[in-house]
This record gives structure tokens, sequence and C-alpha cells, in this order.
């Protein structure tokens, strides 16, 4: 995949491009994630599909940002379109991107095809004020592997940055937790709003959603299915080959 930026809010947004003539879908990553970790995706789902991931404003490699609410996610999902000059997609989000998938498609049902929503629902707190203990610059490398610790740093290791004089996360910690409080709400109303076709992976060993609650979301709303694969809240890189055919069976009406 290759790297790309455009501007944005006064910010400079990166995004990789997995390139070729292919139906788009754009991947959209969890709070602490960065674009990266959909790369063993885009192999999977080419030359059919075009995979655009984005580094989300204050995370990857993308300008940390002095706010973090619905809208600016939003907007800047509005200016990749721009960007890109796409006329409609397939979009595919994460947590944190799973709602901002969702939310933008109530906003413009005419750009998305269809909706993959990676292990997020719509009743959402505010939980992220753990990240804080990340904040900072370390020593070394070791230094904030530990910091972190065994259950996160699996999924951290695109976000580790070398500076000068030690170790720090792309993303800024007060960053995320100001996001999260952003995010924490109700969205049903969004999640009801548009009636594309939709598939809903959830992780059997979430911490994040239950079967139970995952099953009102998809009755409540049509088109749309349930399919439960084997990992956790970051459920493509728990099971990344069961997460893409899941995906790849999904997106063959599209083609």
């Amino acid at each position: 995949m290759e790297r790309h930026t455009f501007r944005h809010d006064g910010l400079r947004l990166s995004y990789l491009d997995s390139g070729g003539t292919g139906r788009v879908l754009i991947a959209l990553h969890a709070h602490i994630m960065e674009a990266v970790t959909f790369a063993p995706l885009a192999e999977e789902l080419a030359p059919k599909w075009r995979i655009i991931a984005l580094d989300q404003r204050g995370h990857g490699h993308s300008d940390h940002a002095p706010t973090y609410t619905r809208d600016n996610y939003i907007r800047d999902l509005e200016a990749l379109f721009e960007h890109l000059s796409l006329t409609d997609a397939v979009l595919l989000g994460n947590s944190l991107g799973g709602v901002n998938a969702y939310q933008f498609a109530a906003r413009h049902p005419d750009k998305i095809r269809g909706l993959i929503i990676e292990d997020i629902g719509v009743e959402i707190g505010d939980d992220l004020g753990f990240v804080l203990a990340w904040d900072g610059e370390f020593a070394t490398r070791e230094a904030l592997a530990e910091s972190i610790g065994p259950r996160f740093l699996p999924y951290l290791k695109d976000a580790f940055r070398e500076t000068p004089t030690g170790w720090k996360l792309a993303f800024a910690p007060h960053d995320i937790v100001a996001s999260g409080r952003c995010l924490a709400g109700n969205h049903w109303q969004d999640w009801l709003a548009t009636q594309c076709p939709a598939l809903f992976l959830r992780g059997r060993d979430s911490n994040v959603t239950t079967h139970a609650a995952t099953e009102r979301m998809v009755a409540r709303r049509p088109n749309t299915l349930l399919e439960t694969l084997d990992g956790g809240h970051i459920l493509h890189f728990d099971n990344p080959m069961g997460f893409a055919n899941a995906v790849r069976e999904f997106l063959h009406q599209f083609e």
C-alpha cells in the first residue's frame, strides 16, 4: 500500500491506498490503531477491491488535532471523498471507525453502497482513561512496551515512534480520552438511518460488545447480517483470515 496525504481543517491527514482499478472499500481503524492495520486485508481482497485506509486525526501519520468531535471525524471523511473524487464506496470500520462509518452513511446515504461494522455498538460509554498510563516519552522501547503491557502491546507495535531522546506512541493519550468522550452516547438514530446492505462482525471474545446487544442492532435494521467470529474487539487482527473471508463473501454482491 502506498502512503498519501491531503490537507483538511488545518491538518495533514494521511492514508494508505492499495491502488488498482478495483471497487473502493474505505477502512477506518479503532482508537489507538492506525491505517496499516488493514494492510493484510488489502492483500487478501486485491485485485477486485481497492482498499483505502485512513489514519484518522490524531492517529498514525496524521496530525494531532485540537478537537475530536463527531463532526470532526465525519468532515474528515467528507474531505477524503472529495480529495479522491469518490462518488461511492463500501465503508468498513472497527470500533471508533465503525461509528464513524455508520454516522457518515447516515449523512451521505447516496455515497455508501454497503457497511461493514467491526465489533462496535450504538450505546457507547466513555472508558478510555487507561491510555493515560502511556503518556509521555520513555527512555527505551522496552520501557514503553512494559508500560503498555501484554494485553495491548500486540496491537500497538506499529504506533511506536522513536524520538531524539527516547520513545513514544504516535497518538497522544489525552487526545484519545477526549475523542472517547465525544464518541460516548446513544447512536441508534444514526444506525437506523440507512438501509444499504450491512455486515456486523462481532468477536466471540469481545469485551466491548455482547451477542444480545448486536442481535438487537441487526434485528432493528433492514438488510443487516450478523456473523460472530473467533477473536476479540480488534477482530481483523486477532483472526485475519476469518475476517477476510467474511468480508470477501459480503462484498461479492457489489462485484
